[in-house]
C-alpha cells in the first residue's frame, strides 16, 4: 500500500508557482500491469427480461500513475461506469455482464464480485471517490476534520491522535490555508473551494492507489477550477495514483488526462491518447464535443454600433447585509455586498456582469429585479417601449407587479426552478393566470405555442420536468419567462449546469429570441468564455465592484486589470497547446490588496473607475 508523502504547509505556495499544468510520462515498466481493467461493463436498469441496458460493453484499461478521462454529456453511463467500479450503483441498476478487475499485491479481483463487507475494505483504502458536489457528498452534521479522520479510523489505520495530525498534514498539502480551521470547520462553513480540497483530501488520507474523480470542478468558479485542477495533477503525481476522471468538459481533459474515452449514450465511440483524440479526432461526435467547447477567443473585431435609447439603468445601487452574530448578544461587522454599482443597458443589447461567486453579480440581478431592496440611494430607472418610465427601486403594489411583467429572470437549475409536481403546461399558463391574461383555450395556445418558439414539441406539454433532459428544461424554464412577453431577461449563469453542446444550443437559442423578439438581456456569469459570443458590454466585478468594464473588444483584445486576466488564463481550453496558466491566475484571483499596484487596495478603501481607453474603464489609482 503506498502511503502518503506530505508536503509542507507551504503547498500552496508551490501550487501556483507552477505556470502551466502539465502532463507527465510513465515509464513502460510500470505501465505493464494495468491497475485497473474494465471490460466488456454493461449495465441495466430494471427487471431480466424487461430492463434497459445504459451502459453497453465499456472497456478500457488504467495504469499507475496515470489520468484516463471518461468523457460524454449527461447520460452517457460516465458516471454510472464510475459508481461500478467503486461498487456503488443506484438502486434499480444492475451489472449485466462484464468485470471490473482492481489489481492487488496478491493478484487481481473482480469488484463486482465482492461482498458488501470486502468492498467497504476497498473503499478509502484502496479505491477512493472525489465526488461533483462537495456540499452533498459531506455530512452537515459532523465537522470536516472529524469526516477526514473517520477514512483512517474505520480502517484501523492509527489511532485518533495520528489520525489528527494525518489528516491536518493532508489538508495543508491540498493548499487549506488554514488547516486548523478548515478541519475544525462544518462543511457550510467553508466556501466551494475549500470544500473541494477538503473532499480531496479525504480521497487521499487512506492512501489508495486509484481514485475516481467525478466531474470535481464544475460547481467552482473557473479560477479556483484552475487551482484545483493543478492540484489534483500534482497530488495524483506525487503519489503514484492512478486516476479516472469523469468529465464532460473537453478543456478540462486537454489540461489533466494522459488518455481518453469518449462515450456516448452508454457506448465507446473513441478511445486513445488524449494529444491524439483533441488534435486529430475520429468521430463525429467526439469533433461536435470539441466544437462546442466555449473559448476565450484571442480577439474580437471591434463594432461601433448606433446609439440606443436605454431600456434599463443603474446608479449607486448598493446593498449591505447584518453579519452573522457570534454570540452573547457580539455585534458581527456588516456584509458589503455590493458597493455603488452603476450601468447601463441599451434596448435590444446584452450586458455581461462576470465574477466569481461572491463577487455581487446575483446581488445586482437580484436588485434589479427587486426581489431584494436596495440600499437607500439607489437609481434603478426601467423604460418600457410603451407606458411612462419606472424608479424600480421605489416601486410598490401594481406598478411592482406591472414591472415583473416586463422583466422576468431564468435561474441557474432549471430543475430546482420547475415545480416538480406540475405539467409542462401548468408551468407555461401559471404566469397568465397569475396575471389574469386570455381565457383557458388561449393560455393553452399560448403554451403551445412557447414550446415551438424555444424548439420543444407541443405534444410534450403533458409531460412533468422530469421527463426532460437539462436542456431542455431550460429550454421550458426560458419559455416560462417568455410567457408575459418582456422586455428584459435577467439571466442567472443559464448554462453552468449544462453539458457543452447543450449549452451552446442555449446561447444559440438566446441570440436567436433577442434578435426575433427585441429583447434586452442582462446576462450574469462566471465564465468570461461563455458571454464572449453574446455580450454587447462587458462587466467584471471582484467583492462587490466592478474592476474592469467596456465592450466585448477591450475586455479580451486588451485586458487592462489583473483580476480580469486570471478569468481568461483560468478558462479551460480543449487545445493540448494552450494550457492553464497558473501564474496569471494566482496574480490576479487573490484579495485585492494582493494586486499589484496601481490596481490593489485594503478594506473598503478602493479606488475610483478610470477611463483608459474610450468605453474602457478599469479600477485603479489615477
Amino acid at each position: 500500500m503506498l502511503r502518503p508523502c506530505f508536503l509542507p504547509r507551504n503547498g500552496l505556495a508551490l501550487l501556483v508557482a507552477a505556470c502551466t499544468i502539465g502532463t507527465s510520462s510513465v515509464g513502460s515498466v510500470m505501465r505493464q500491469t494495468p491497475l485497473l481493467k474494465v471490460e466488456g461493463l454493461s449495465i441495466c436498469f430494471g427487471l431480466p427480461g424487461a430492463s434497459i441496458e445504459v451502459v453497453s460493453d465499456v472497456s478500457f484499461e488504467l495504469h499507475p500513475g496515470r489520468m484516463l478521462a471518461l468523457v460524454g454529456e449527461s447520460g452517457s453511463g460516465k458516471t454510472l461506469t464510475g459508481k461500478a467500479v467503486m461498487g456503488l450503483l443506484p438502486r434499480g441498476a444492475r451489472v449485466s455482464r462484464g468485470r471490473v478487475l482492481l489489481d492487488r499485491p496478491d493478484g487481481p479481483i473482480d469488484v463486482l464480485r465482492q461482498s458488501p463487507a470486502a468492498l467497504r475494505q476497498i473503499r478509502g483504502a484502496q479505491v477512493s471517490m472525489i465526488f461533483q458536489e462537495p456540499m452533498s457528498a459531506f455530512s452537515a452534521l459532523h465537522t470536516v476534520g472529524a469526516q477526514i479522520s473517520e477514512v483512517l479510523r474505520v480502517h484501523g489505520l492509527c489511532n485518533a491522535a495520528e489520525a489528527r495530525r494525518r489528516s491536518l498534514a493532508m489538508l495543508a498539502e491540498v493548499g487549506c490555508p488554514d488547516a486548523e480551521r478548515a478541519y475544525s470547520a462544518y462543511p457550510f462553513e467553508l466556501s466551494g473551494g475549500l470544500r473541494q480540497r477538503a473532499m480531496i483530501a479525504m480521497a487521499m488520507i487512506g492512501a489508495p492507489r486509484l481514485v475516481i474523480a467525478d466531474e470535481p470542478t464544475t460547481a467552482l468558479d473557473v479560477t479556483t477550477q484552475a487551482v484545483v485542477l493543478d492540484l489534483l495533477r500534482r497530488v495524483s503525481r506525487d503519489h503514484g495514483l492512478a486516476t479516472l476522471l469523469i468529465t464532460h468538459d473537453l478543456g478540462v481533459v486537454a489540461n489533466m488526462a494522459d488518455d481518453v474515452v469518449v462515450l456516448r449514450r452508454g457506448a465507446v465511440v473513441e478511445r486513445g491518447p488524449a494529444a491524439d483524440v483533441l488534435t486529430t479526432p475520429g468521430h463525429a461526435y467526439t469533433r461536435r464535443l470539441i466544437a462546442a467547447a466555449p473559448r476565450v477567443p484571442d480577439a474580437i473585431a471591434v463594432h461601433a454600433p448606433p446609439a440606443r435609447d436605454d431600456i434599463l439603468f443603474v446608479e449607486g445601487l448598493s446593498k449591505t447585509y447584518p453579519g452573522r452574530r457570534r454570540g452573547f448578544g457580539r455585534a458581527a461587522a456588516p456584509v458589503h455586498a455590493l458597493s455603488n454599482f452603476a450601468m447601463r443597458l441599451e434596448r435590444g443589447r446584452t450586458v455581461a456582469v462576470v465574477g466569481e461567486s461572491g463577487s455581487g453579480k446575483s446581488t445586482v440581478a437580484k436588485l434589479v429585479l427587486r426581489a431584494e431592496r436596495p440600499d437607500p440611494g439607489a437609481t434603478i430607472r426601467f423604460d418600457p417601449r410603451e407606458g411612462q418610465p419606472m424608479d424600480v427601486a421605489s416601486l410598490s403594489g401594481t406598478r411592482l407587479t406591472e414591472f415583473r411583467r416586463k422583466a422576468q429572470m431564468v435561474f441557474q437549475d432549471p430543475f430546482a426552478a420547475l415545480s416538480p409536481r406540475m405539467s409542462v403546461q401548468d408551468i407555461l399558463t401559471e404566469p397568465l393566470v397569475v396575471h389574469d391574461i386570455g381565457t383557458r383555450a388561449e393560455r393553452r395556445e399560448q403554451a403551445a405555442a412557447l414550446m415551438a418558439r424555444v424548439g420543444l414539441s407541443p405534444d410534450h406539454l403533458g409531460r412533468f420536468p422530469h421527463a426532460f433532459s437539462g436542456g431542455q428544461r431550460q429550454r421550458i424554464a426560458i419559455a416560462r419567462a417568455l410567457a408575459l412577453e418582456p422586455e428584459l431577461l435577467v439571466l442567472d449563469e443559464p448554462t453552468s449546469a449544462l453539458d457543452v453542446s447543450v449549452q451552446a444550443e442555449v446561447l444559440e437559442l438566446m441570440l436567436e429570441l433577442g434578435a426575433e423578439m427585441g429583447l434586452s438581456y442582462l446576462f450574469i456569469s462566471h465564465n468570461l468564455a461563455v458571454v464572449a459570443a453574446l455580450a454587447d458590454h462587458v462587466m467584471v466585478m471582484r467583492r462587490g465592484r466592478v474592476v474592469e468594464e467596456g465592450a466585448p473588444d477591450c475586455i479580451f483584445n486588451d485586458p487592462r486589470h489583473p483580476y480580469t486576466r486570471a478569468l481568461i488564463a483560468a478558462s479551460p481550453e480543449p487545445d493540448m497547446h494552450r494550457r492553464l496558466d497558473l501564474a496569471a491566475v494566482a496574480a490576479g484571483a487573490g484579495e485585492p490588496d494582493t494586486w499589484p499596484e496601481p490596481f490593489g487596495y485594503a478594506g473598503e478603501t478602493a479606488p475610483e473607475l478610470v477611463e483608459v481607453a474610450p468605453g474602457h474603464r478599469v479600477r485603479r489609482a489615477a
